[in-house]
């Protein structure tokens, strides 16, 4: 029998940590409290409105039953949303445990999150302000390369296997001055990630199955917007054609963002990573890819992490992206709306762009295969509408450009090849 699930109140406004917080009038007053309980199955945790959490964080670990009910985190009465103000606070250690793709990245470090969720499942986080801010004196000291990681929430799948159903939903996350070289920490907006085990012929291979964000207003943010979710095991997907069955033993399955804003992102605004048929739809990229360029950041040896593109898939399987809307992306070396990055079947259909620096679309290397763009509309992107990266396959077909007097529709000096089938290319003057 599952003991019996409890409601844990914290209040900033009238709560005090000599109280049971398990009512209104006697609730918490410090997130600290949270991080020192075992969150069993069907327990809530609920935030005051109005409430403001200075130099707090809540760090929520190995807890949580797909086979149980759910754990809530979310917030109640009258006011504003109760906001977590980390500000630096809430520094945990991450390791992949090996090196990344790209020997640059880094794998390992200090991290502060104002939201942790390490082996956590069947869990809803929802109706909460984040913010994890630094004060400059100095742009120099804000575009330092040792600049320690920064989330608004970070998740981690490690020592528990297959992870489950994670949401988060209608959260305003802005405010996080993370380090932009750093792709791969968990690092920007929300960033989930997975570690290699401690024992994995013990506790199976760690992935997430389930992870919905939703609903999400995600501002001034580096150096993502919303990722889900890298792997220690990415040289499982080091393939062009990517079987349904390397997913399902070693990577992410049933990952759906949807209906999220993201504005001023410093990198990249929305990415599903190692996932089977995720889906990315209803979503805003406005202004993002803010910090990848020389006039900010001006350390020329870390120029290879300086690439950014709005919503996009990175090595995933089927990913479908509609109805997605992207404005003003900033050049860099990428600097495009949309991207088909060394994924197999990736799909974007009735999705808009305009006025994106570095263009519409780039179907990105040798292995981004079988990869479509149909029924998008582009209005006015900038630099070469679309960029066919040395990729082997892409199909462009039903589309609509408006494409302005003097940019090409092909973005010089690339040579993939690109299916080109009945589009309506448009003309504008500036």
């Amino acid at each position: 029998m599952m003991p019996k699930s409890t409601i844990y109140f914290v209040s900033s406004l009238n709560g005090n940590d000599e109280n049971a917080g398990l009512s209104e009038s006697t609730a918490f007053k410090s997130l600290k409290m949270i991080n020192e309980l075992s969150l069993m199955p069907g327990d809530k945790v609920m935030l005051a409105k109005g409430s403001v959490f200075e130099n707090e964080f809540l760090h929520i670990k190995n807890c949580g039953d797909i086979n149980g009910d759910l754990i809530e985190i979310t917030s109640y009465g009258d006011g504003d949303l109760p906001k977590i103000n980390a500000n630096g606070n809430g520094i945990w250690h991450q390791d992949y445990g090996t090196e990344l793709d790209f020997k640059g990245h880094r794998y390992k470090g200090d991290v502060s999150s104002a939201i942790l969720l390490y082996d956590v499942e069947n869990i809803l986080i929802s109706d909460i302000e984040i913010t994890n801010k630094e004060e400059f004196t100095d742009l120099e000291n804000y575009c330092a390369p040792d600049k320690i990681d920064r989330t608004g929430v970070a998740a981690v799948a490690k020592n528990r296997g297959t992870l489950h159903s994670i949401t988060l939903k209608n959260l305003f996350i802005h405010d996080v001055n993370g380090n932009v070289y750093n792709k791969h920490m968990n690092n920007g907006g929300i960033y989930m990630t997975a570690f290699k085990p401690d024992n994995e012929a013990k506790t199976g291979v760690a992935r997430y199955d389930g992870v919905a964000v939703e609903d999400c207003f995600v501002k001034n943010v580096s150096r993502w917007g919303i990722a889900v979710g890298y792997s220690y095991r990415h040289k499982d997907f080091a393939t062009k054609e990517l079987a349904d069955e390397t997913f399902k033993k070693y990577g992410n399955e049933n990952i759906l963002i949807k209906n999220n804003y993201v504005k001023f992102a410093g990198g990249d605004a929305i990415t599903p990573m190692y996932a089977l048929n995720p889906l990315v739809e209803h979503n805003v990229s406005d202004s993002c890819a803010t910090e990848m360029n020389d006039r900010y950041y001006k350390y020329p040896q870390k120029r290879a992490g300086k690439v950014a593109a709005a919503i996009w898939p990175w090595k995933c399987k089927n990913a479908l992206l509609r109805f997605n809307d992207v404005v003003d992306t900033k050049l860099n070396q990428d600097g495009m709306a949309y991207d088909a990055d060394s994924g197999d079947g990736t799909k974007y259909e009735y999705n808009y762009s305009r006025l994106n620096e570095g263009g519409c679309m780039m179907f990105c290397l040798q292995e981004a295969v079988h990869n479509t763009f149909e029924n998008n509309l582009s209005v006015d992107d900038l630099s070469g509408t679309m960029t066919p990266a040395s990729n082997p396959d892409a199909y462009v077909a039903n589309n609509t450009f408006y494409v302005r007097h003097g940019v090409p529709f092909v973005r010089k000096r690339m040579h993939g090849k690109m299916t080109v089938k009945d589009n309506k290319i448009i003309k504008i003057e500036k």
